[in-house]
């Protein structure tokens, strides 16, 4: 075996270990809260009185909150039967929306680089005129997330992660001024050598190189020593809220966007990570689908604003020290397609969902069709209320979901949603050749959505995404293609799940959705 075959285990093994080890740490502190509160109930009781008061009131105030009631409900039942446990899950990961420290720090950021986006109220006029049901979403996208429609934009999607990679690197090569990379998962391994390769190239040329990943999402195949390696060879580097033992009321909270940005010309997103998996090298799964979209034009502005987000949230660096205007300088492009372009992001900390917004507004627009692929299906009652009414008013409602899963738990609480939907109408698929990561919608021919976004309560809740919205444009009706090419793949569960379950299992797939929150 090579020396880098040993190297690459070695830093797999540290990494796996150090999560190991944080996790028993966090589950050890956890435990002795619980056995402290215990021991404090058994021999007083005015704390044990107070424990109680203190969960009813902390049910109320859950209750009284403007969260979707799928959200509220699992924290009042866990609460009030299990109030030492429920209350302490609740401090812990309920709240959500990380410590007033880290929601200051986005707040300051966003004031500075939101109003660096173009309003193109123009364009945004355009596309109201002509899809008004595009139109409508792309006007909340603008309103709530803050991020502009564009046109000016040449668009491609790419139906295989490999495919999108190897774009990638030969954009990379033609760095001029910067690349950014923002990433979930980096595993340093092959994939990620012929990227590393070319960045290390492009920093001797005098570019900027910044990479930016999720130390959750990328635990089990590199360690910190990793984005030393980097620094060492010029790669400016950052890792997002790094997984520790102690308590992290900021730890539910992941980076899951997957961006590339070179120039602030050509950008790049999709479900797909920096890991061998992604590209099919390895197969631990299956065979492994995954789908991403490259922009050029005006677009990619919007791209740079996301990266720069976090990137400068994840510094102590106070916004009006941090020039970020230069990585924002117009270029003159003519694009040869006339679709509309709306990138966008999605954070946990401003109380918007707007990646749920998006899809439940995109089937509650859906004439004809609405044809979802997602790893994950673990959604509010909201949603599965929309797709449900749309699937009765005649629309052609499908999901793709894995046919092997990459988390049996979480596949097993995907499949309790199944029977639910079913009888109303949904059609459900299982991508047979192994595991689906790509997160896609396609409505009627005229819009779709390709990012990050997954139908579970991590990505619509908990985590920094990302997406694409497109309306009126080539891309939609390749994404239509993909999904049709992809159901013709897979095995229809539909007739299956119309028959129920057993009662034990039900009772079981009950008892995971209390946790959904924290799978």
């Amino acid at each position: 075996m090579s020396n880098s075959t040993l190297e690459s285990k070695k830093k797999t093994e540290n990494g796996v270990k150090r999560m190991a080890f944080s996790v028993l740490a966090i589950l050890f502190q956890v435990g002795f809260m619980l056995v402290v509160f215990k021991r404090l109930n058994a021999y007083a009781g005015v704390i044990d009185l107070f424990t109680r008061i203190f969960a009813i009131v902390l049910v109320l105030k859950i209750y009284g909150s403007h969260q979707t009631s799928t959200m509220k409900t699992p924290w009042i039942i866990l609460i009030l039967a299990f109030p030492i446990m429920g209350v302490t899950l609740f401090l812990l990961i309920g709240l959500n929306g990380g410590t007033w420290k880290m929601r200051s720090r986005y707040e300051k950021i966003d004031a500075k680089l939101l109003p660096l986006l173009p309003k193109n109220s123009e364009i945004q006029k355009k596309l109201q005129d002509k899809i008004p049901k595009a139109g409508g979403i792309s006007s909340y996208l603008s309103s709530y997330a803050g991020y502009p429609v564009y046109q000016n934009t040449d668009m491609i999607y790419y139906d295989e992660a490999i495919k999108g990679l190897n774009a990638q690197l030969e954009d990379m090569k033609n760095a001029e001024k910067f690349i950014f990379m923002e990433y979930h998962a980096i595993e340093d391994e092959e994939a990620w050598h012929r990227i590393q390769k070319i960045l290390e190239d492009r920093v001797k040329a005098g570019v900027e190189v910044r990479v930016f990943y999720d130390d959750m999402g990328s635990i089990g195949f590199v360690n910190m020593d990793f984005a030393r390696k980097l620094e060492s060879v010029g790669i400016k580097c950052r890792v997002f809220n790094p997984f520790s033992p102690g308590f992290n009321m900021f730890l539910n909270n992941r980076d899951h966007r997957k961006i590339t940005v070179i120039d602030g010309k050509v950008g790049y997103t999709g479900g797909y990570n920096l890991a061998n998996e992604y590209f099919n090298i390895t197969h631990p799964y299956g065979m492994w689908k995954d789908t991403g979209v490259r922009m050029e034009g005006d677009a990619v502005r919007s791209l740079t604003v996301a990266f720069l987000e976090m990137w400068n949230a994840a510094s102590n660096a106070h916004p009006d020290e941090i020039d970020m205007e230069q990585y924002l300088q117009p270029h003159p492009y003519q694009a040869k397609q006339n679709g509309y372009i709306q990138p966008y992001a999605d954070s946990p900390l401003d109380g918007e969902q707007v990646g749920e917004e998006v899809y439940i507004s995109m089937i509650n627009k859906a004439e004809k069709y609405c044809w979802f692929m997602t790893p994950y299906l673990i959604i509010t009652d909201e949603m599965a209320h929309a797709l449900s009414l749309a699937a009765k008013r005649g629309v052609d409602v499908r999901i793709i979901t894995p046919g092997i899963p990459d988390k049996k738990l979480i596949y097993s609480v995907t499949r309790s949603f199944y029977n639910g939907l079913v009888i109303n109408g949904v059609r459900i698929f299982e991508w047979t050749p192994g595991f689906c990561h790509a997160k896609m919608c396609v409505v009627d021919d005229c819009m779709a959505t390709c990012g990050t976004i997954n139908m579970d309560y991590r990505s619509l809740y908990h985590h920094f995404e990302n997406g694409c919205f497109m309306a009126d444009c080539n891309v939609v009706l390749d994404i239509r293609h993909d999904l049709e090419q992809s159901i013709s793949e897979c095995r229809e569960v539909t007739d299956q799940y119309k028959k129920g379950r057993s009662a034990t299992l039900r009772l079981g797939q009950l008892f995971l959705r209390l946790f959904a929150e924290l799978l």
